[in-house]
């Protein structure tokens, strides 16, 4: 299912949540024009983050991609604060919410190599091209090497301009 990013934002903006958006979404963000169909978040783990994060996604009902049906899954703060990465299906669409990203690390190590931009109003955080760059590599997934092409075209046409 590919995820409503619209009202991704909507939901974790109006409830606070503090996230850094990657992945394919921030590319798109900065103008590739490869297909993706969920988001990735780096979130902060805050205690206080964790528990707006809880609240603001459980209408969705969130359950964890590629589990079998029927598996007892519970979202909540408890279950956010035991784990870290979590690949999540929604009724929004998917989702990928990172504790830690490899090549980045946490949400506090990345909000600082990231930059504010306005989706419907509202403030998000998308990693810089240049982050998202190191992120691409860092994976190593073939997906992933193939986007770095792109992305470094964007880089090197923005720093033309």
């Amino acid at each position: 299912m590919t995820a409503d990013i619209l009202a991704f934002v909507r939901v974790l903006a109006d409830a606070g949540v503090e996230y850094v958006v990657v992945g394919g979404v921030a590319a798109n963000i900065h103008g590739a024009l490869r297909t993706t169909v969920d988001l990735d978040i780096a979130y902060s783990r805050s205690s206080a983050n964790i528990t707006r994060l809880a609240k603001a996604l459980a209408p969705y009902e969130p359950y964890l991609r590629g589990a079998p049906p029927g598996l007892p899954f519970r979202w909540d703060e408890a279950t956010i604060q035991r784990g870290l990465n979590f690949t999540l299906t929604m009724t929004l669409g998917d989702l990928d919410l990172l504790g830690e990203v490899t090549g980045g690390g946490r949400y506090e190590d990345l909000i600082g190599r990231a930059e504010p931009i306005e989706i419907e109003g509202r403030r998000c955080w998308v990693v810089t091209l240049p982050t998202l760059i190191v992120l691409k590599r860092a994976a190593g997934r073939s997906k992933d090497h193939e986007a770095i092409a792109e992305l470094e075209a964007l880089l090197e046409e923005r720093d033309r301009r």
